[in-house]
């Protein structure tokens, strides 16, 4: 099954509320977030109005695109989230979050980020493997931020825990056009592993 992506979808973006350590992580966030607006795409994000996510969304504003952000009570009354850019959801708990934000997104971009970001990405591959969800998820791996990860996925296929087909759930583009043509392509999502 393919899933085509139209303007005015919304991408969910999984990346981090840190700037990171190198300063090309914000100005990748920002030159994503204005190509996925002049795309004519629409952003779902974490809520948050610093570091990666902050310069994402401040990007598809400034380029005429729409943001929603979606937080959990508690951490919206911990980060002051009241100045994070877009329309902003606030909702009970993380699950509540992530919920709301893959029934909102009709594919998901990964950019650089901590654990949230990692457990976001794992999960929704995994939903995908198990047809719960079909729709592209593309790891955007500029200058090579994701490649200890994409190495484990490939392990898990060598060791026998991730079958081949599975292991494509998960695609990968190096800049912000290839990740938004990727999403716009859609993918398979091969059928539930059985036992």
């Amino acid at each position: 099954m393919h899933t085509k992506l139209k303007k005015s979808d919304k991408i969910a973006v999984f990346c981090g509320a840190r700037p990171g350590v190198h300063p090309n992580h914000l100005v990748f966030a920002e030159e994503f977030g204005t190509i996925l607006a002049r795309r004519g795409l629409d952003l779902v994000y974490g809520a948050g109005g610093v570091g990666v996510m902050g310069a994402l969304a401040d990007a598809v504003l400034a380029a005429g695109g729409d943001v929603t952000g979606v937080i959990p009570r508690s951490l919206h009354e911990r980060e002051r989230a009241d100045n994070a850019p877009g329309a902003i959801f606030v909702v009970r708990s993380m699950h509540e979050r992530k919920a709301l934000m893959y029934r909102l997104a009709a594919g998901f971009a990964i950019l650089p980020g901590g654990l949230g970001t990692l457990d976001e990405l794992m999960e929704v591959a995994t939903w995908n493997q198990l047809s719960i969800m079909r729709k592209p998820i593309v790891v955007v791996n500029h200058r090579g931020f994701f490649d200890p990860i994409l190495r484990m996925l490939d392990h898990l296929v060598d060791e026998g825990f991730l079958g081949a087909n599975e292991r494509h759930l998960i695609q990968v583009a190096h800049d912000a056009e290839e990740a938004i043509d990727r999403l716009r392509v859609g993918h398979s999502v091969p059928a539930p592993a059985t036992a």
